[in-house]
This record gives structure tokens, C-alpha cells and sequence, in this order.
């Protein structure tokens, strides 16, 4: 089956909602979403979303914070532009239905975290995602020029390599013509023709054994666009959240909100040594990366399972009301954080790097745009200021949609692309090999690849990560297509590039800690 649309749009977060509802009065807009429409990492995020609002604080303030969070590798200007139009973003957030905690003065209730030096952070109790999701989604669903497709899985973005033109990194003209979809009710390949292209796949923390992302979290979008041979960077630097609610048994790791420790949570070891001092004069409220490996460290010296995040300094009343649903959460496995100690351990979170777009949310690919978790603006650098990423998404989609919507009336729909082809495929019944090559490069990429990396524990994933290439690709081009199996193909992709350029840098920065980097 063939369909026409003007734009778009892949994934239902933050960046790809946000986005629909900017384009809907330009022309047709498609939504496509693999699981059900709210499973996505926005709704998931606990903490919130930073903006100045306080008479005390200002946007340099803010802009300070990012570019010190970024360890340099951020990008000054893109830091500018999306602080300096974050009011705007915000103002329109709240216009489309999203409520934050205020005052009894009627003032936003702001919050803090690691990295900020003053209280700007607008939350809704700890759902804050949620209630962004809620309000967009209830937009969406509300409009009617707006087509939102659950379960339909993206195999790949269409470009001139389907024309059957040879395309290669170096082409300086890819193009972007829509994208080939899994169909869930007919179980075939759809062709989707678009005027536009947005990518708001989010993340790809599920290369990880463990991760605060949603099962969804594949990486798909990077993969399709590396695939494509567009442009992708900074991928070695990835965010290990370093509370994450120590239950081995459970999938997503249920995330321990960064505001936990700005409201006064204190980390320390099984014993009840505080050992934050020992690492950073912040302590609690130092930016991600450091409290991470603070962590990593702690846990390597005493070769325990976790730490401890005790919640006891802050205040019933204050736990109760900010933080009903991390209460309840603990409660239902034997904890009460008004008393007990809560264990806690980093995992993966977020990836910093991703898709290279320009200040309108371009890719390298014509008619092709991302935005949030998947892309890559140069907000972040090395690595990401607390509650930044929902600003980011909102200010690019913005921008992307803007730039779109300015240029449709020029781009023509590719009527010569093909139907997808699965000649000569067929079902493959052998689910194991996908499920077990799913667990070895979920091993490999957390055993090598994680928070503290070195030379050697790099080129043994390399070298693991191949064979396991090797195998999936055999099985992939001759299979008829299936989600899980599209899904381990991405992942492999998202682990090459993260393992390749971790090898590339000779720094450690940010995120990416080398052992062997380390100056003697």
C-alpha cells in the first residue's frame, strides 16, 4: 500500500507531538508510533523542564550551567538560541494544556538539580513527562487534520538507494522521500510517501542490560539515518543516570529522580559512609557524570551491588507532595523512604549525541528532520544539564516546523519508488536467535562499554559486537520482516557507533571516562 502525506512524522514524545501540532494547519501530517502513543521517554521523565523564571536567576545564569555541564563540546550558540526561546516554548506548553506545580502565591513551584545553580526547574509532582504527554497527546488526538497510526514500526527512511542510485557518505544530496512501514494489521511493508520526514524516535538505552528508557528505546532513528549514510556524531557520550532504583528483576529500571537529591536525598555507602565530599565540592547536586562515577567507583572499591540514597533529610510533607509517585513506587517493594534507606545504582538514560541537525532541526539528509533524544544540536556536549532535554525538543521542533512548513510548497512527491521488496523471504520461526543475539549485545555493550571504558574492553566489544553483525545480517535479508528482528538490527547499529567513536576519542570529557586516557 501507498500513502501521500505532506508531513511525517515518527514517534510521539515530546519533539514529534509538539512538532505535528506546529505543521497542522500547513498541510496533511501522519504520525506513526511503534507501541501505543504514550510510550514514550517523555512520559516517563520524572524531573522536569528548565527555564528562568525567577527574578534572581537569568538566562546567562542558565547558559553558564549548560556550557560547564557540556564540558566544553557544546555548541555556544545553539546553547543561546534554545535558552533564549525557552519562554516562549514553555508559554506555549502550558497554551496546549500542560500544568505545572505552583505556589499557594500562584508562582511556578521551581525546582533544582545537579549541574543548575539556582532553582529553575517547572515540574508537575514527579510526572512531569506525563503530564507534558497528557496535555500533547489530548491536543493531537483533538485535531482534525492530524493521523496518528499506533504500531506501525519504521524499517527504514527511503532515499535514492531505493531508486537504485549508489549512495554513499560522501553523496552531497540524499534525499528524503518518506519511509517504509510495518503494518501491524496486514503484517506487510507499507510505502508512505512524504513531502517531510520527522524523526522523533528518542532514544537507545536498551542496548544496555539496563536503562531507565522505555522497551521502545531501540535507537531506530539513528540506525535508519546511519544506515541512509547521513550524519551522526558524539555518540560515545552517553548518560548514566546514577539513581536508578536497584531491583534487578524489573524492566525499565524505575528512575529515581535527579530532584530527589536537589530537595536535600544524600548518597552513601551500604555501611552509611556519605562519600560525595570525597568526589566534588557540589556533593548531591554535581552534574550527572560526576555523580555517576562517584558511584561506579564506590561500587568497585566495596564490590557491592548499589549504594544508598537516604531520603530522610527531606521532610514527610515535602516527599509526600513532590514525590508521590517515587513514594508509592518504593512503598509497593517493602520501602518507606520517610525511614529506609532506598538502594539505588547508575544506568543508562540518555544518549547525548545522535543525529547532526542545523538550528532548524535539518539532518544532512534533504526534506529529513530529528529532533529530541535522537538528535544531535550541540546543546549537550559532552554531556547533558538536567532537565534540558525536553526545552531542547520543544525549541527544535519548533524551529524544524518553521522551516518546513516555509518550504513544502516547493518539494513534489517521489511517485518512482518502489514497493517494498521481500521476494524470496520468508517467516522465520527461530525466535531464540533473535533473543539471544538481543542478550550478548546487551552484555557486551554493559560489560565494555559502560560508565568507565578502557582500550582493551573497547576492542573486545568491537570484535564480539562484528560476529553478532554478522549473524543478524544473514538473518535479516533473507527473513520476512518482524519488529524484534528490526529492532536487534538497530541496536547493533547504535553499539558500532558508540563503540567506533568511543575508540576515536583520545580525551576523556563529560560523559566519556577512558581508563587508558587518563594523563600519568
Amino acid at each position: 500500500m501507498k500513502k501521500h502525506v505532506d508531513f511525517l512524522i515518527i514517534g510521539t514524545g515530546i519533539a514529534g507531538l509538539s512538532y505535528a501540532l506546529k505543521v497542522a494547519s500547513k498541510g496533511t501530517v501522519c504520525i506513526i508510533t511503534k507501541a501505543k502513543a504514550d510510550e514514550t521517554s517523555t512520559n516517563y521523565a520524572q524531573g522536569g523542564i528548565a527555564t528562568v523564571m525567577d527574578a534572581l536567576d537569568s538566562h546567562e545564569e542558565h547558559i553558564k550551567d549548560t556550557l560547564i555541564a557540556g564540558d566544553g563540546l557544546c555548541d555556544e550558540e545553539v546553547v543561546r538560541l534554545t535558552i533564549g526561546e525557552s519562554n516562549a516554548r514553555i508559554d506555549e506548553l502550558i497554551s496546549w494544556g500542560a500544568e505545572f506545580d505552583r505556589k499557594q502565591s500562584g508562582e511556578f513551584d521551581l525546582g533544582r538539580e545537579g549541574g543548575h545553580s539556582a532553582h529553575r526547574i517547572l515540574h508537575h509532582k514527579d510526572q512531569t513527562g506525563a503530564e507534558i504527554e497528557r496535555a500533547l497527546l489530548k491536543a493531537v488526538k483533538e485535531h482534525p487534520a492530524i493521523e496518528l497510526l499506533e504500531g506501525y514500526f519504521a524499517i527504514d527512511i527511503i532515499t535514492q538507494h531505493h531508486l537504485g542510485v549508489e549512495v554513499t557518505r560522501r553523496t552531497p544530496d540524499i534525499e528524503c522521500f518518506g519511509a517504509y512501514v510495518l503494518n501491524p494489521k496486514t503484517n506487510k511493508i507499507d510505502t508512505i510517501l512524504a513531502k517531510t520526514t520527522m524523526l522523533a524516535t528518542g532514544g537507545n538505552g536498551n542496548v544496555y542490560n539496563t536503562t531507565t528508557n522505555p522497551v521502545v528505546a531501540t535507537g531506530d532513528g539513528v540506525a535508519m539515518v546511519y544506515r541512509a549514510k547521513g550524519k551522526v556524531k558524539n555518540m560515545e557520550f552517553i548518560q548514566f543516570h546514577p539513581t536508578g532504583l536497584y531491583n534487578p528483576s524489573e524492566k525499565p529500571c524505575f528512575l529515581i529522580s535527579e530532584a530527589v537529591r536537589g530537595a536535600g536525598a544524600r548518597l552513601c555507602s551500604i555501611r552509611g559512609d556519605y562519600f560525595m565530599e570525597r568526589y566534588d565540592k557540589r556533593l548531591e547536586l554535581a552534574p550527572r557524570d560526576v555523580v555517576a562515577r562517584a558511584i561506579d567507583s564506590e561500587m568497585k572499591i566495596t564490590g557491592d551491588d548499589h549504594v544508598f540514597l537516604d531520603c530522610r533529610p527531606i521532610s514527610k510533607t515535602e516527599i509526600f507532595h513532590h514525590f508521590p509517585t517515587i513514594y508509592a513506587k518504593c512503598l509497593s517493594i517493602g520501602i518507606d523512604i520517610t525511614k529506609d534507606m532506598l538502594p539505588v545504582v547508575p544506568v543508562a538514560h540518555y544518549s547525548c549525541g545522535g543525529i547532526v541537525v542545523d538550528h532548524d532541526g535539518c539532518t544532512s539528509i534533504k526534506n529529513l528532520y530529528a529532533s529530541g533524544e535522537c538528535s544531535c544540536t550541540g546543546l549537550h556536549g559532552a554531556n547533558r544539564l538536567a532537565s534540558n532535554s525536553l526545552l531542547e525538543a520543544l525549541v527544535f521542533s519548533h524551529r524544524a516546523a518553521q522551516h518546513a512548513s516555509a518550504k513544502l510548497s516547493g518539494i513534489s512527491f517521489c511517485e518512482e519508488v518502489p514497493d517494498w521488496n521481500d521476494e524470496g523471504m520468508v517467516l522465520n520461526e527461530e525466535m531464540i536467535l533473535i533473543t539471544q543475539s538481543l542478550k550478548e549485545v546487551q552484555a557486551i555493550m554493559s560489560n565494555y562499554v559502560g560508565i568507565v571504558r578502557s582500550n582493551l574492553r573497547l576492542k573486545r566489544a568491537w570484535d564480539r559486537l562484528g560476529i553478532i553483525y554478522k549473524e543478524t545480517e544473514e538473518l535479516y535479508n533473507k527473513s520476512v520482516h518482524s519488529v524484534k528482528l528490526a529492532e536487534l538490527r538497530n541496536l547493533i547499529n547504535i553499539g558500532y557507533l558508540i563503540i567506533k567513536m568511543s575508540m576515536e576519542r583520545k580525551e576523556n570529557c563529560g560523559l566519556y571516562y577512558n581508563l587508558d586516557n587518563i594523563k600519568k
